[in-house]
């Protein structure tokens, strides 16, 4: 049994080929039941969550096991924390442990660009990243990834915190500029990828234009939304799970209890995309929005190709 640290992670994972495994994992046959949530407030502490998430293929099985603590933001530590479990499928036998922080924010970022692959407009200049924490770091590399960018937006509500998170950043083939005014960098953005927790929709449909990409996979509870009911509305929906996507975040689900959408209006999921049982985007007028709650799934193939590349050394 192998304990793979989060550096080792980092170091291990190119963006590019966990985009292209992600892909190959969503046209395989796997299984991911329904994970759970559990809800706790410590004394004295916000609302954290523990998420519990299976998967398994062919080949290998594996648990996931995160809490994300919001209120972790303003002692300067991350949200997500936990360990990720893979398993021998056939033998049940344990092959490694490894820090599933880490996982999650490249496995996140990957899916969001593996989407904007056939969701994006064909020929972007501007990315625009709203948050500045662990999932937003690993945006910039995946969406430089999958299309060519000439400069990359970041918006955070304070330069310092953008100042910190630059510092982090690996290096990159384009400027990565700071905006101060939210409004002005969505309406300058070809794709925008919002990775926060924010509670109070941030992006607005009213700032939206014909051809933009809108990319949300901050929130996974009802009770957190990044972008209003115009923004869902006056796009064409695409997810990683439908039931997730209506059950498990704001965005969709509040605008589907107050009769703004319904389930006929989510075109795809990311699964059926890779299938190529849905074109993507249709026309290069179209606003695409792509929600994702996180897929157990996609911890499985970054995992395992984690594993391999370790095991192999």
């Amino acid at each position: 049994m192998i304990v793979i640290a989060e550096q080792q992670i980092r170091e291990i994972l190119n963006h590019r080929s966990l985009i292209d495994a992600l892909a190959t994992g969503f046209r395989e046959r796997y299984e991911q039941p329904d994970r759970h949530h559990h809800f706790y407030r410590p004394a004295g502490s916000s609302e954290n969550t523990l998420l519990l998430m299976p998967a398994w293929n062919d080949t290998y099985i594996g648990v996931k096991q995160v809490v994300s603590a919001p209120g972790n933001g303003a002692k300067g530590i991350p949200t997500i924390h936990g360990l990720y479990s893979l398993m021998d499928a056939r033998t049940g036998q344990l092959m490694a442990v490894m820090d599933a922080g880490r996982l999650t924010a490249i496995r996140t970022a990957c899916a969001s660009a593996l989407a904007a692959r056939y969701l994006a407009p064909a020929h972007p200049t501007t990315l625009l990243v709203i948050g500045g924490g662990k999932v937003a770091s690993e945006l910039i590399p995946a969406h430089l990834a999958v299309r060519d960018y000439q400069k990359v937006l970041v918006w955070t509500r304070r330069k310092e915190a953008f100042d910190t998170f630059k510092r982090g950043l690996l290096p990159l083939s384009v400027p990565v500029i700071w905006e101060r005014h939210l409004e002005e960098a969505v309406r300058k953005a070809d794709v925008i990828s919002c990775a926060t927790l924010s509670e109070v929709p941030l992006v607005k449909g009213a700032w939206l234009r014909a051809g933009q990409h809108l990319d949300l996979i901050g929130s996974f509870k009802m009770g957190m939304r990044e972008a209003d009911n115009l923004a869902v509305s006056k796009s064409s929906i695409f997810v990683d799970s439908r039931y997730g996507a209506l059950n498990e975040s704001g965005e969709l689900g509040i605008p589907a209890r107050e009769g703004v959408i319904g389930q006929r209006d989510i075109l795809a999921d990311i699964k059926e995309l890779c299938r190529e049982e849905h074109d993507g985007r249709t026309t290069p007028e179209e606003i695409t929005l792509f929600k994702s709650v996180g897929l157990a799934i996609e911890d499985l193939v970054a995992a395992s190709l984690v594993y391999k590349s370790v095991s192999s050394r």
